[in-house]
């Protein structure tokens, strides 16, 4: 089954002051065994561009839609049996100490 899965900030990180995992490490590994299809890191907030239609007309304003403190920051395209294993391949990442991560599913339309 494929996930989305979003690598966000956090404002509480964790105060673990052991070392954190190495990202390149993770990447290595979850790419080795097939779990990670694609994966980036997105360019900053102030960066993005938001697209609406509303009665018609097109909406297009600089900046994200919402104001607030976590942001995607990347994302990960992963391929796993199930939501239990995409659990895990998320508590290995970096971001899990320091910011968040959502798991989605992928549907087919």
């Amino acid at each position: 089954m494929k996930y989305m899965m979003f690598v966000c900030s956090d404002t509480e990180p964790d105060t673990d002051t052991t070392p954190e995992p190495d990202i390149e490490v993770w990447v290595a590994e979850n790419d080795g065994a097939g779990r990670r299809l694609d994966g980036s890191a997105l360019a900053p907030p102030a960066s993005a561009t938001t697209v609406r239609v509303r009665d018609g007309q097109l909406l297009v304003s600089d900046g994200p839609f919402a104001e607030t403190k976590e942001v995607i920051v990347g994302f990960d395209l992963l391929e796993c049996a199930d939501l239990d294993e995409a659990i895990e391949v998320a508590r290995a990442h970096p971001m899990a100490r320091n910011g968040r991560l959502e798991i989605r599913p992928l549907i087919d339309l």
